[in-house]
């Protein structure tokens, strides 16, 4: 399936990805997108020349082309959340539907007001999960609405033993860290926890603040190298198991097709998933992508960055 691309997410790891430089070039980079249907392939039922679709695929063109069980008809963000709760090697959550039945288990998912942490929040309620998340303040309502409670305050220094209590007497079916120091929270908090004791890595650790251009390749390197190290010493000690995320094993390994191909259409038909966080328009044009990822990396709160590509 062909499809004219109007808008690209820029999430947050894809700049940190451009910092490494393992890519075979030339290599169209890219995730997340969303457009409208221009050509449909032989055997091809379910989508329709002028749909509107969002899926996952090379996204740094105008034109992509995208494998049917990896699109769904008009959410983004939400490969990477999908691969962080369902894939077996990662939380292996029970599968999402529209009408859930409970789990009696609970999730905590750090960042939750981000465009992964939004989507996770959704997916995760949806499966029959309780949620637990932290946000900022000025966005406690927003997570609240998707389905998170209760909501605690990232930067507040009791956060960690806040969360420990909350979880006492409940069955932990692991977390999911999405920013800056989510996976030491995580990993506190779980080591302190009955269940499932999993943390699922959606972010990496990375020098803060970015490093001069002509560093950057060896203080990216020394920071992942460093906080892997820290992340491995910390899970041999406390009992607790992480695993980065990559989205794109959701393609062949069944994940991706269960959520955009069957749970997806049927859940924003019925108005069960919400399409968050809000977009903010930075640019139209290819020419525009490194600045959308430049605005991206100073930190944006509850909105996805996205930039134009129609003409």
């Amino acid at each position: 399936m062909h499809q004219d691309q109007r808008q690209k997410g820029m999430p947050q790891i894809q700049g940190t990805s451009l910092m490494f430089r393992w890519l075979t070039y030339p290599c169209i980079l890219g995730t997340d997108v969303a457009g409208e249907v221009v050509e449909v392939g032989p055997g091809v039922t379910q989508y329709q020349m002028g749909d509107r679709v969002l899926g996952m695929a090379s996204g740094f063109q105008r034109y992509v082309v995208l494998a049917t069980h990896m699109a769904a008809v008009l959410p983004l963000g939400i490969a990477t959340a999908a691969g962080g709760l369902f894939e077996p090697d990662q939380l292996n959550l029970s599968y999402p539907s529209t009408h859930p039945t409970p789990t009696g288990q609970t999730v905590m998912i750090w960042g939750g007001s981000t465009s992964v942490g939004s989507n996770a929040i959704q997916l995760a309620t949806a499966a029959g999960y309780e949620v637990f998340t932290t946000a900022s303040p000025h966005n406690f309502d927003y997570v609240t609405r998707l389905g998170a409670a209760p909501v605690w305050d990232y930067r507040n220094s009791t956060v960690v033993p806040d969360m420990i209590a909350a979880c006492q007497g409940k069955t932990v079916a692991g977390a999911l860290a999405v920013g800056a120091n989510a996976a030491d929270g995580c990993m506190a908090i779980l080591a302190q926890c009955t269940g499932n004791r999993v943390v699922a890595l959606a972010s990496y650790p990375v020098p803060s603040p970015p490093p001069p251009k002509h560093l950057t390749m060896l203080r990216t390197m020394l920071a992942f190298l460093g906080g892997s190290l820290a992340y491995w010493l910390k899970a041999r000690t406390s009992g607790v198991r992480y695993n980065y995320i990559f989205a794109s094993t959701l393609y062949d390994n069944g994940i991706g097709e269960m959520i955009f191909a069957n749970f997806l259409p049927r859940a924003l038909t019925e108005g069960r998933y919400q399409v968050v966080p809000e977009p903010v328009v930075h640019g139209r044009g290819l020419d525009s992508i490194q600045g959308a990822m430049d605005y991206q990396q100073q930190g944006v709160s509850a909105k996805k960055v996205v930039v134009l590509l129609q003409e």
